[in-house]
C-alpha cells in the first residue's frame, strides 16, 4: 500500500515547484513589460563576471570575512571598469565623429555627392544640394518630431540610471552568496534554482556571443583598415563601423546583419565596385558566423541559429526591440528548465 505520509511531501514539493516556474514566469515578463531589461543584463553582467574572479583570488585566501572583503573590491573594480568602459565608448565614437561642423562638410556631404553619381535620377532629385540644405532639413524633421526626441532622451536617461542600478544589484548578490546561508525554506530555495538556471543562460549566451562578436570584429577590422586602406581605398567612418560591429553582434544573427548593412552603404560611398566587395566579404563572415553559433552557442545550450530568430521574432512582436535583446537568454533559459526537467 502506499504510505499517505511519503505522497504528501512529493505533492507539496512538486505543488511548489510549480509556483517557483509560475512567479520565475511571472517576474520574466514584468522584466519586459516595465522596461527593465537593460537593468536585467547589467546585475547578471556584473553577477558573472564577480563569480568567474572569485575562484582565482579564493584560492590564495582564507577566511569568510577576507574572502567577503575580496568580493566586494571587485565588485566594486568591476562595476567601475564596465561604467569607464561605457564612458570610454562614448568619447571614443565622439572623437571619431569629430567636430559636428565638420561631419556635415567633411563626412556626410561626400556621401551625398557620390551617391548623386550611382544613384537613378528619381532619387537624386530628393538629395539635398548642399551642406545648408542637409542641414535645414535635418533641423526640420528635428523640429516636427521635437515630442519624440524628448521622450527618446528622456527614455536613454531611465535606461542609464537602470543600468548604474543594475551593476550594483550585481554585485551586491554576487557578495550575498559568499555569506553564509541561513535556512532557507522549499519556495525560497526553488527560486534560488530558478535565478541560477537564468544566470547560467545568461553565462551561455552572452560570453558565448561575445566570442562571435570579436571574430567578426577582428575579421571586419582587418577588411576595413587593414586590406582596403593597402589598396588605397579608405571607407568612411571605417573605425566607428569596427566598433559598432562590436556592439550590435552582441545580438545573435540579426546582429551581423546591420553591422553588413551599415559596413555595405559606407562602402557604396566609395564606388559600386567597393561596395560589392565588401557585400561579397560581409556574405563570407556571415556564413562563418551561423557556424560559430552552431559551434559556439548551439553546443552549450543546444540550439540552432534558426530556433533564436523565431525566439527573437516572437518577443520583438510582443515587447519590441527588448525582445530582441532578451530573446536569446529567456529561450536559453527555458531550455534549461525544460532539460532540468528532462522534457526535451
Amino acid at each position: 500500500m502506499n504510505d499517505p505520509t511519503s505522497a504528501a511531501p512529493r505533492a507539496s514539493s512538486s505543488a511548489i515547484h510549480a509556483v517557483s516556474y509560475v512567479l520565475a514566469a511571472l517576474a520574466l515578463w514584468l522584466v519586459l513589460q516595465l522596461h527593465l531589461i537593460s537593468a536585467l543584463l547589467a546585475g547578471l553582467l556584473v553577477y558573472e563576471l564577480v563569480q568567474a574572479a572569485v575562484p582565482l583570488l579564493g584560492r590564495r585566501i582564507s577566511g569568510d570575512r577576507a574572502r567577503v572583503v575580496v568580493v566586494a573590491v571587485l565588485g566594486a573594480v568591476v562595476v567601475g571598469l564596465l561604467v569607464l568602459l561605457i564612458l570610454g565608448a562614448i568619447s571614443f565614437f565622439r572623437s571619431e565623429l569629430g567636430n559636428p561642423g565638420l561631419l556635415w562638410q567633411q563626412q556626410l556631404m561626400p556621401l551625398v555627392d557620390k551617391a548623386r553619381q550611382q544613384l537613378p535620377a528619381m532619387l537624386v532629385d530628393h538629395l539635398p544640394d548642399s551642406v545648408d540644405d542637409l542641414r535645414d532639413g535635418l533641423v526640420a524633421l528635428a523640429s516636427k518630431h521635437a515630442a519624440t526626441l524628448q521622450t527618446a532622451g528622456k527614455g536613454a536617461a531611465r535606461v542609464s540610471v537602470h543600468i548604474l542600478i543594475g551593476l550594483v544589484l550585481g554585485a551586491i548578490v554576487a557578495l550575498s552568496r559568499t555569506r553564509p546561508a541561513h535556512q532557507a525554506g522549499p519556495l525560497a530555495a526553488a527560486l534560488g534554482q530558478r535565478c541560477q538556471r537564468l544566470a547560467g543562460a545568461f553565462h551561455d549566451i552572452v560570453f558565448a556571443q561575445i566570442k562571435i562578436s570579436l571574430v567578426n570584429t577582428a575579421l571586419t577590422a582587418i577588411f576595413l583598415l587593414g586590406v582596403l586602406p593597402l589598396l588605397g581605398i579608405h571607407v568612411p567612418l571605417s573605425k566607428t563601423l569596427v566598433a559598432a560591429t562590436f556592439i550590435v553582434g552582441l545580438l545573435p544573427v540579426i546582429g551581423n546583419l546591420l553591422s553588413n548593412t551599415a559596413i555595405t552603404i559606407a562602402a557604396l560611398s566609395v564606388s559600386l565596385g567597393v561596395g560589392i566587395a565588401a557585400l561579397g566579404f560581409l556574405i563570407l563572415i556571415h556564413k562563418l558566423e551561423y557556424f560559430l553559433n552552431a559551434r559556439i552557442v548551439g553546443s552549450q545550450i543546444h540550439a540552432r541559429a534558426w530556433e533564436l530568430l523565431i525566439a527573437m521574432l516572437l518577443l520583438e512582436a510582443a515587447f519590441g526591440l527588448p525582445g530582441v535583446i532578451a530573446a536569446p537568454i529567456y529561450y536559453a533559459y527555458l531550455k534549461g528548465e525544460l532539460e532540468a526537467q528532462r522534457l526535451i
